[in-house]
C-alpha cells in the first residue's frame, strides 16, 4: 500500500499540483470541517502558505525535494513552537507563546514541511479521551459521537478526517496509539531516546517520547527516519540505530510472534475476534506464533500512575503565574495568588493527577508507593527483556474495546484509566509500539492491534507491520465519510 506522503510528493513533483494548491485544499477542508471534529486549536494559514510558496519556487527551479518537503501536517499542542501559541490545551498557558522551536519541529522545517496548526489534546496531555482540553474534545471521524482519543486526539482527528498527511503527537502512556487505535490509524510510539524531546513540554519526564500519527506504516516510517538523530539538547536522546525506511518493505527472513495471554485479560468479544484474525493472519504469511506470559504486566497500570504522577507534580510546578500563562486577577498576596492561579488554570483532571504526585512523594509515602513502583518498574523492564528472548515481536490489543462515546470518561473515570492497561507497559520500559487498525467492531468503529519491539528494534516493528498492512490493505483500509478531501 503506497503511503500518502509518496503519493503526494510524486504530484508535486511532477506537477500535477503546487504545493499552493495543495495547502490551500487542506485548509478549506479545516475551515469547512474542524468546526465539526474539533481537531484543531490553532490554525497557521499564512505560515502554510507562505512555506507552500518557497517549495512552488524550489519546483519551479529544478530543484530535488527533500522526503517531507512539501507535504502539510499538524503538530500537538504541546511542542513547543517558537511565535505560534502553545499552550498545552490548558487556561494555565493561555497567552504563552515560546521563544524556541522544538527539535522535531526545527528538523521539519528545514524540510520546509507546511505546518497547518496545533491540534486539541487532552490538558498537559493527561487523559484518554482527548476531552479534559480547555477547548473541548475532538470528534473521532469515524462517528463524531465517539471521542477521537487521548491525549493526542486532535491529531488522529485531523489525519483521520484528511486535515493533514500526518500529525506528530506525544505518547506518555498510548497518547499516540490509544488516538490512532480509535480512529483507524498507524501511531508509531519510538524507544525511548530515539526521538528528541527538546521542546516538548514535559507531562512525565521519563516516560515520553514524540512520534507520528499517520495513514499507512510507510508514512510512520518517512516521518521517525527524519525526525529520529540524535540531539546535543537532549541529555537522553540518542537517535536511531539504523535506517528503517530503505529496508521497509523487506520481509523478516523468519519472524516469531508472541501473544502475551495477560494483554487479553478483559478485552471486548469483538477486539479479541480480530486479533486473533490477525494472528491467523500473519501464520499464513509464514509468522510462527508462540503463546507467552508476563505476570509482570498486572504490575504496569499501578506503576505507571504512581511515577506519571509523580514526575508531573514536580514538572507542573513551574506554573506558578509569576513568569509566563495565567495569572488570577484578585489575589491579596503573593501565595494567594499563586494558589487562585493554579487552581482556576488548571483543570480537574491535571489537579488530581498533581495531588495524586505530591501524595506519592511526600514524607511517610515515599517508601511505600513511590520507591516500590520504581522496584516494580525493573520487574516490567525483565519481563519483556525475557520475552523478547522467545520472540521477535509481540501482538497486542491497543485499547480492550474501540472508541467509547463523549463523556465516558467523566462518567467513569477508573474504567477510563483502565483502557491504559495495553499501552502503558511500554513507556514503563522505553521500548518501541505501533498501533494498526486490524478491523472493525459492529458500530463500524476501528479495532487496533498493537506491536510490541525491543529497544532500538524500530526497523523489524515497521517491517511487521507492513507485513500485515500490505496483505490487509483492501479489508482494514477504509474511507470515512471525510475521506473525500482533494488530493488526499
Amino acid at each position: 500500500m503506497s503511503g500518502m506522503i509518496k503519493t503526494i510528493g510524486g504530484l508535486l513533483r511532477q506537477k500535477k499540483v503546487s504545493c499552493a494548491e495543495l495547502t490551500q485544499a487542506y485548509l478549506d477542508g479545516i475551515a469547512k470541517d474542524n468546526s465539526t471534529l474539533n481537531a484543531y486549536v490553532r490554525v497557521t494559514a499564512d505560515r502554510a502558505l507562505e512555506t507552500a510558496g518557497a517549495v512552488d519556487r524550489k519546483i519551479a527551479a529544478g530543484e530535488p525535494l527533500s522526503l517531507l518537503e512539501g507535504i502539510p501536517m499538524t503538530l500537538k499542542d504541546n511542542i513547543s513552537t517558537r511565535g505560534i501559541e502553545t499552550t498545552c490545551c490548558s487556561r494555565i498557558l493561555k497567552g504563552y507563546t515560546p521563544i524556541y522551536d522544538a527539535t522535531v519541529w526545527q528538523t521539519l522545517q528545514k524540510q520546509n514541511a507546511v505546518l497547518l496548526g496545533k491540534t486539541n489534546m487532552d490538558e498537559f496531555a493527561m487523559g484518554s479521551s482527548c476531552e479534559t482540553s480547555c477547548f473541548g474534545g475532538a470528534a473521532n471521524p469515524f462517528d463524531t459521537g465517539h471521542v477521537a482519543g487521548g491525549s493526542s486526539g486532535g491529531g488522529a482527528s485531523a489525519v483521520g478526517g484528511n486535515l493533514a498527511v500526518y500529525a506528530l503527537g506525544s505518547d506518555t502512556g498510548g497518547s499516540i496509539r490509544q488516538p490512532a487505535g480509535f480512529c483507524g490509524l498507524v501511531g508509531l510510539k519510538p524507544t525511548y531516546g530515539a526521538v528528541s524531546r527538546f521542546g516538548l513540554i514535559a507531562y512525565a519526564s521519563s516516560l515520553d517520547q514524540i512520534g507520528p500519527i499517520c495513514k499507512t506504516v510507510s508514512d510512520a516510517a518517512a516521518v521517525f527516519e527524519t525526525i529520529s538523530d540524535r540531539d546535543p539538547m537532549d541529555s537522553t536522546s540518542v537517535g536511531r540505530k539504523e535506517s528503517v525506511l530503505a529496508q521497509l518493505e523487506q520481509k523478516p527472513d523468519s519472524l516469531t510472534i508472541g501473544v502475551v495471554k495477560e494483554y487479553f485479560h478483559g478485552v471486548e468479544p469483538q477486539v479479541e475476534t480480530a486479533l486473533q484474525e490477525a494472528v491467523r493472519t500473519y501464520e499464513k504469511l509464514g509468522a510462527k506464533i508462540v503463546e507467552l506470559s508476563m505476570p509482570a504486566i498486572s504490575y504496569a497500570l499501578p506503576v505507571y500512575y504512581i511515577l506519571a504522577c509523580a514526575e508531573a507534580s514536580s514538572n507542573l510546578g513551574r506554573y506558578d503565574g509569576i513568569r509566563y500563562g495565567y495569572r488570577a486577577e484578585h489575589y491579596n498576596s503573593i501565595h494567594e495568588m499563586i494558589c487562585k492561579t493554579r487552581s482556576e488554570g488548571f483543570g480537574p483532571e491535571v489537579q488530581r493527577r498533581i495531588l495524586l504526585g505530591s501524595y506519592v512523594l511526600s514524607a511517610g509515602y515515599y517508601d511505600a508507593y513511590y520507591k516500590k513502583a520504581q522496584n516494580l518498574r525493573g520487574a516490567v523492564i525483565r519481563g519483556f527483556e525475557e520475552t523478547f528472548a522467545q520472540c521477535d515481536v509481540i501482538l497486542a490489543p491497543t485499547v480492550p474495546m474501540t472508541a467509547f462515546p463523549k463523556g465516558f470518561a467523566e462518567q467513569d473515570q477508573v474504567q477510563t484509566y483502565q483502557t491504559d492497561i495495553c499501552t502503558v507497559p511500554v513507556n514503563i520500559a522505553g521500548i518501541p509500539a505501533l498501533s494498526m487498525p486490524c478491523g472493525y467492531d459492529r458500530k463500524g468503529l476501528p479495532i487496533g492491534m498493537q506491536l510490541i519491539a525491543n529497544r532500538f528494534e524500530e526497523k523489524k516493528l515497521l517491517q511487521t507491520a507492513f507485513l500485515f498492512e500490505q496483505e490487509m490493505a483492501g479489508e482494514i483500509y477504509r474511507k470515512t465519510e471525510w475521506g473525500c478531501r482533494q488530493y488526499a
